[in-house]
């Protein structure tokens, strides 16, 4: 399945010059969002995860039917002081500045086999955050996945865990279709 004559790009969004790969017009074609999930739920249970996190926000989107097609549990993972009770949480660096993310304290026990799903990876610091969040609380990170990776950008070469992504997308996808 080619993804992108699915895919709706947005230039110059959230600013000049960055193209936003947006799901929303995935989630629109349930067919299409079934073989999605069904290829996810395949990597998960092939890399015999116990718990799927999904990261904030869309990585809720991604995760929780694979849970669910699994029989798995699900947490989230959000940014800092958006979960109630005690958490665990992991800082990292952006651009310009850093950020924490947390989950719940008693969501993942000691030597749990945890799956990662989002829907895009970049340049991978909330995702490669995420795996140290779960080392740090015990876990062990057995898959990354995301729909949608950008390449050129080397985000899993950050990562000391698998990562399978459905689809490889170039950072300029327009002069990918003027081409071809």
């Amino acid at each position: 399945m080619d993804l992108l004559n699915h895919i709706d790009i947005i230039p110059d969004f959230p600013k000049p010059g960055i193209n936003f790969y947006d799901i929303q017009s995935l989630l629109k074609k349930p067919e299409i969002w079934v073989k999605i999930t069904d290829t996810l739920a395949d990597q998960a249970k092939t890399a015999n995860a116990d718990l799927i996190l999904g990261i904030e926000s869309r990585g809720f989107l991604t995760g929780l039917p694979v849970a669910q097609k699994l029989g798995l549990p699900f947490g989230m993972v959000r940014k800092k002081g958006k979960l109630p009770g005690n958490t665990i949480e992991q800082s990292y660096a952006l651009e310009y500045g850093t950020d924490t993310i947390e989950v719940q304290e008693n969501l993942i026990e000691n030597g749990m086999r945890i799956a990662i799903l989002d829907d895009l990876l970049a340049t991978g610091g909330t995702m490669k955050a995420t795996g140290d969040l779960v080392q740090k609380a015990g876990g062990e990170v057995v898959l990354g996945a995301c729909i949608i990776e950008l390449h050129e950008l080397g985000g899993r070469d950050q990562f000391n865990f698998p990562l399978e992504s459905l689809f490889s997308a170039p950072l300029n996808p327009f002069a990918t279709v003027m081409a071809g």
